[in-house]
């Protein structure tokens, strides 16, 4: 059992009469992750969370990433993401299965597989500098199912930019605000939207940004209503937080 759909399944074949509740649980009672030594996956991540375990590509080899995504295929795990990955170790996975590799964002998606996009969410940065960061939490939000516009090089260097791109920002579920400097964006769009905003703070910046610190503070001080703030170039964990904003019912 790898997925809500398959225990949906069962339990409709128990209701039936076609599967016998001993049956049932005793396929349910299967593992619920698989040891590799190096790595244990967990195989009901997408029963409890609704999208398969994520892969963080560095620091694993190229010959572990590859090890960890071929068993998850094998299970019928789709759309794994891989994140943090390099492109030796890109070049082998792609070798190896079915996968796409964005290097900007250095993000894999393997076993990539169409489905349906809902709702909408918004990455805006500050400046051309943060789009590693936001390409890794728009490709994020795309693969776990949701339509995605982005706004790139709208800072408050020049607000015009910005204002210029009052509908899409309006017509929102959930805005990513990725900046680096002093991260102001994320207060201006905190007070132009109303839907919540996920701050990132980048490590774009002189030496007084203390690689992303500063714009860090400051996403945390924001006075803006509805903002909320994740690490310092966590692009991943925003697009998968506006993916759980934007697909909650009733938004």
């Amino acid at each position: 059992m790898d997925n809500k759909h398959d225990i949906l399944t069962l339990l409709r074949s128990v209701a039936e009469g076609a599967t016998s509740p001993e049956e049932a649980l005793l396929n349910l009672k299967e593992v619920p992750f698989e040891d590799l030594d190096y790595a244990k996956i967990d195989y009901h991540r997408s029963i409890r969370q609704g999208a398969s375990e994520v892969i963080y590509g560095e620091g694993k080899t190229p010959e572990q990433i590859k090890g960890i995504v071929t068993a998850m295929g094998e299970r019928g795990c789709r759309n794994i993401l891989v994140t943090r990955i390099g492109q030796e170790a890109a070049d082998i996975l792609c070798g190896a299965v079915p996968a796409e590799y964005h290097p900007l964002p250095k993000l894999a998606v393997a076993f990539p597989e169409e489905r349906e996009h809902r709702g909408s969410i918004v990455v805006a940065t500050g400046g051309t500098s943060d789009m590693p960061v936001a390409e890794e939490a728009a490709l994020t939000a795309e693969t776990l199912g949701n339509n995605v516009t982005r706004l790139y090089d709208v800072g408050v260097a020049g607000l015009h930019r910005l204002l210029s791109n009052l509908d899409p920002i309006m017509s929102a579920r959930c805005i990513v605000a990725v900046a680096g400097m002093e991260g102001a964006l994320a207060s201006v769009i905190g007070g132009l939207a109303d839907c919540p905003v996920i701050a990132v703070p980048t490590s774009v910046g002189y030496g007084a940004s203390f690689g992303g610190l500063s714009a860090l503070l400051s996403m945390l001080n924001s006075c803006a209503s509805g903002c909320s703030v994740v690490n310092i170039d966590n692009g991943f964990g925003a697009g998968y937080l506006a993916s759980m904003i934007n697909q909650m019912e009733g938004l």
